[in-house]
């Protein structure tokens, strides 16, 4: 199988973030914070970092404020230089920065049908390319980053492949579960994929995370998918097809994952790179103390 270099990421962002209302009922969840950068720039900036030459985001209605934040504010800079806040200032060339070292392009997804759909809505901008896929919700911190693991791992197999952790057999169930056959180290060929599995039913411990290097072929099959759970497009289903066509692979990746797609998980994310943030550490761990003695 010929390897394609992987320079395009897709960005699903139109989800409605119900679970976050009404915090999210008038701005993006991918706009929520992470102690002071929204949830989706740690993304980015893993796709930079990753080499990425262009993010696909796809968005919905209500998420302008996405567009705004990786656009210049000349407003605020102004305000800013002329109250001499050299510091902030510098805060905001960071992020204007990032849409300096690749290209965003947003398109909308017409209708909320799902995380498959939701890549389908892209595929006329990746045709005949491998590309990769990142949920914003899924946070993951590292020396090499995730998503660029996943890119060596398609160059060295030529395959889809999937992020996956292991998780405790009693939280499986939370998440798609791949089956294996065969491993070379932190690489897994995938056999089959299952989604949310019952109680006692876990064909593994590998979890599904927010990360994806698709080949073509899953598109194709994007093209014929039709709707499955919940009435919606799923890309587990997509990536199923082409299971036997041509070889599908999950890696163990490497770094810290932070799931802010729940609340509790958003919550426990925020103290968690709180802690460790010089100056942030130190003033909450009289705080934990205090909470901990209630």
């Amino acid at each position: 199988m010929t390897t394609r270099e992987v320079r395009k990421a897709i960005f699903p962002a139109a989800g409605l973030g119900t679970r976050f209302l009404p915090a999210t009922k008038a701005q993006p969840k991918e706009m929520l914070p992470l102690v002071d950068k929204p949830t989706i720039q740690y993304g980015v900036e893993e796709a930079i970092a990753s080499g990425i030459e262009q993010v696909i985001m796809v968005t919905g209605g209500g998420k302008r404020a996405i567009v705004d934040h990786f656009d210049r504010s000349l407003e605020l800079e102004h305000y800013l230089e002329e109250r001499g806040k050299s510091d902030m200032l510098h805060i905001l060339s960071e992020v204007d920065d990032l849409s300096n070292q690749l290209d965003i392009t947003y398109i909308q997804q017409k209708e909320p049908l799902g995380l498959g759909h939701a890549v389908w809505t892209a595929r006329r901008l990746v045709e005949g390319e491998a590309c990769a896929v990142l949920l914003a919700d899924d946070v993951i911190l590292g020396d090499e980053p995730c998503l660029k693991q996943l890119i060596e791992a398609h160059r060295k197999t030529g395959a889809t492949v999937i992020a996956v952790r292991r998780f405790p057999r009693s939280e499986i169930g939370r998440y798609g579960v791949v089956v294996t056959n065969g491993s070379q180290g932190r690489i897994h060929e995938v056999t089959d994929m299952v989604e949310k599995p019952e109680p006692g039913t876990e064909p593994s411990d590998l979890a599904i995370l927010g990360r994806y290097v698709l080949t073509p072929a899953v598109f194709a099959a994007l093209d014929q998918a039709e709707p499955g759970a919940g009435k919606e497009i799923q890309l587990t289903d997509a990536i199923k097809h082409v299971l036997g066509k041509e070889p599908v692979v999950a890696l163990e990746f490497t770094g810290d994952y932070y799931d802010t797609g729940t609340v509790p998980g958003y919550l426990r994310a925020n103290l968690m790179l709180a802690m460790k943030r010089e100056g942030l550490r130190e003033q909450l761990l009289p705080l934990l103390q205090e909470l901990r003695d209630t």
